[in-house]
């Protein structure tokens, strides 16, 4: 029996994938880019598949952009603000998503970078979609994208873009449900914690908002209590703590690091002052009162990926908006 050898180069090729599977280039090609326009067995397509692995060949993406006319990657620039648990629980299933619907994700560190400069830096790299998490484009940015080929900008933040497809994050949602359970619950002396943190500000702010709209004309007081998110600062405000009977403690990372410095103050909780946070962690499940919450709904992530995918392929659209960020109490021992 006759044995072929095919000699492996440092970098292998779709030709080299193509000998030893014992098919064309043009199948390899089909077969990896997952084309659906030629029908091709499941054999070869395993023999093919097998052939890559054993040569540890990898698709060239420019190449691929080239050759279809466009990218098919996604850019993710690095949000300003500290990702949570929550939130980054929902960026992981997008990208995965995303990645199914053969695209490439790529995180883009744009600190320092903002507004238009940054949507500069953005098309240097030929994204065919941009996901902008915050406020950190203007509608100058979004013609700068699209003028570099980008076919679809979605914003996730609580205002719309001219121009882009819309997330609308309802901030003010959280503090009215958390402001509202807290006076429900007899509290009338209402603190909201205002993280110190640089970039939590547009949250921070529309939570403090929703929580005086929801009790405006009540005869309850709602203050801006100022918070680092440092054990030092959490002693310092639970010994200098304002005449308060409840804490909106933006979300729960603060609340726990918050009730932590209490109890050391000898507060006890709730007879003395509730807290409620916000995102519904596990952690909170596990103190000691069990953390009342706010559970936040995000959107799924395999629907923002279904939509970068209807906005890539119909790039002339209307932009969509939606709604997202829905909120509802969870009652728990600490209110």
């Amino acid at each position: 029996m006759r044995s072929v050898m095919v000699q492996i180069p440092n970098t292998p090729t779709s030709a080299d994938v193509a000998r030893l599977a014992g098919v064309s280039r043009a199948t390899v090609s089909y077969v990896l880019n997952n084309t659906d326009a030629v029908r091709i067995s499941e054999p070869t397509r395993r023999r093919v598949h097998e052939a890559a692995r054993e040569l540890g060949y990898v698709p060239h993406a420019a190449a691929r952009s080239l050759r279809a006319g466009r990218s098919r990657m996604v850019l993710m620039p690095a949000p300003a603000l500290p990702v949570g648990p929550l939130y980054g629980a929902f960026l992981d299933e997008f990208q995965g998503a995303l990645g199914r619907l053969d695209y490439t994700v790529v995180q883009y560190g744009s600190v320092g970078l903002q507004g238009d400069e940054a949507a500069r830096a953005w098309a240097e790299l030929r994204p065919v979609a941009v996901l902008v998490p915050g406020t950190g484009i203007g509608p100058r940015g979004v013609a700068v994208l699209k003028r570099s080929g980008a076919r679809a900008v979605v914003t996730l933040g609580p205002e719309r873009v001219e121009g882009a497809h819309a997330l609308l994050m309802d901030h003010e949602a959280v503090g009215r449900c958390a402001a509202a359970h807290l006076y429900e619950r007899g509290r009338r002396r209402i603190g909201v914690v205002v993280p110190e943190e640089p970039g939590l500000g547009v949250c921070s702010r529309p939570r403090l908002a929703g929580a005086r709209r929801a009790l405006r004309g009540t005869g309850a007081s709602v203050v801006g209590v100022p918070l680092a998110y440092t054990e030092r600062a959490a002693a310092e405000l639970a010994a200098d703590l304002p005449e308060l009977d409840g804490v909106f403690a933006y979300n729960d990372e603060y609340a726990m690091l918050l009730m932590r410095a209490l109890q050391d103050a000898g507060r006890r909780i709730p007879e003395d002052l509730a807290v409620i946070g916000a995102d519904d962690l596990m952690l909170g499940r596990l103190l000691r009162p069990r953390l009342s919450s706010v559970r936040i709904e995000l959107p799924s992530g395999r629907e923002l990926a279904a939509l970068v995918d209807r906005a890539v392929r119909d790039a002339g659209g209307e932009p969509e908006v939606h709604r997202v960020l829905g909120a509802s109490v969870v009652r728990r021992e600490s209110t």
